[in-house]
């Protein structure tokens, strides 16, 4: 399967470290001396900025959204059927828009998100505003966390492999900041300061352009690591979609991330060693480093992992899209692996082999 473009969007107001200090301080810590510890857990997060769909751009009161009521999962929702469509559809025109080809020559819409749900959902917005073909077939890939975008990438996949002519538009959006926890729950905090908001697309077809300077997908894969149910969790609560997610985690994905992937990569006719390009999902800090340190990589191979963490933060599921596409615009070229973690807890690996 070759990718023929790729879009992304982030919402036009910023939350920098500052603004991310006084609202967590609001909804966490309250003024109690839990604030310095606030600050600590943002400085080490290394996200400078983040965007939010619920940001005004006015640093006073950057966030109104959240004020002194917590606001129940209806209230949330309806934050989400506003403003889910238009930053996919913002990303998924830039994606056409790149690959030169036209709306109504999609046969195959996948959409992604674990932030939201909607019935009718952003999927049909997507196919009204885009002028796609009434009969395209719709795929949704929903509540899968981070990786989400590489299963959707599979799904891609198989249409493409069933059918030469296929033309796959994938989509994934998500308002991470929507969710954002009220009270003091140290996992919590941790995810209030990590989470932000995006939307990434990419054209998929079984030909490859003529002059393509994208990657091809040669290959997916999974692990469910034993015995991690606990460490990784994404619930619906009353008050929002609510993330648990242990200190545990990157230990745990270390111990057994480099075993698994040289076992699956031999299978593909390939050596860790042989893999020149890394997209690894910065969960966090921690995570990013724990598998560099696994798979023994040098701070150049992460360096765009570092980078969308800190000029965009945690977008869940678009984030693996953002870091694809700054490689290929970085003009990196060879096989890849494109790795994200989800609840399970689980890891999804993609082979790309960029031109």
């Amino acid at each position: 399967m070759n990718i023929r473009g790729i879009g992304t969007a982030v919402p036009p107001n910023q939350v920098n470290q500052a603004d991310s200090a006084l609202l967590s301080e609001r909804v966490s810590s309250r003024g109690s001396k839990k604030n310095g510890l606030v600050q600590r857990i943002l400085r080490r997060t290394q996200v400078q900025s983040r965007a939010s769909v619920l940001a005004t751009g006015n640093s006073s009161e950057q966030i109104p959204f959240y004020g002194e009521e917590n606001p129940s999962t209806a209230a949330r929702m309806a934050e989400y059927a506003r403003h889910a469509s238009p930053l996919a559809l913002a990303a998924a025109e830039g994606a056409l828009a790149d690959a030169q080809i036209a709306a109504t020559r999609i046969t195959h819409l996948v959409t992604v998100c674990c932030t939201g749900f909607q019935a009718p959902g952003f999927d049909l917005d997507l196919i009204k505003q885009l002028g796609l073909d009434p009969e395209v077939q719709r795929t949704h890939v929903g509540f899968m966390g981070c990786h989400g975008a590489l299963n959707g990438l599979r799904v891609a996949k198989a249409f493409v492999d069933a059918d030469a002519e296929a033309v796959v538009l994938l989509c994934a959006v998500e308002l991470c900041s929507l969710h954002l926890y009220y009270g003091w729950d140290p996992e919590k905090v941790v995810a209030n300061a990590l989470f932000a908001d995006g939307a990434a697309a990419l054209i998929a077809t079984a030909k490859k352009a003529e002059a393509d300077n994208y990657p091809s997908l040669l290959a997916s894969g999974s692990l469910l690591i034993p015995n991690s149910e606990e460490l990784m969790h994404w619930q619906i609560g009353n008050h929002g979609f609510e993330m648990g997610l242990s200190a545990k985690v990157p230990e745990a994905i270390a111990t057994q991330l480099k075993p698994w992937l040289e076992r699956w990569l031999i299978a593909k006719n390939y050596r860790i060693a042989e893999i020149v390009s890394w997209a690894i999902h910065p969960g966090g800090p921690r995570l990013l480093q724990a598998c560099a340190n696994a798979l023994e990589l040098n701070i150049d191979q992460i360096a765009e992992s570092q980078a969308v963490l800190r000029e965009h933060g945690n977008m869940s599921s678009a984030t693996i899209l953002f870091i694809i596409d700054r490689l290929r615009s970085s003009a990196a070229s060879g096989p890849c692996i494109a790795m994200a973690f989800g609840p399970g807890l689980s890891a999804e690996v993609a082979l790309l082999l960029l031109p």
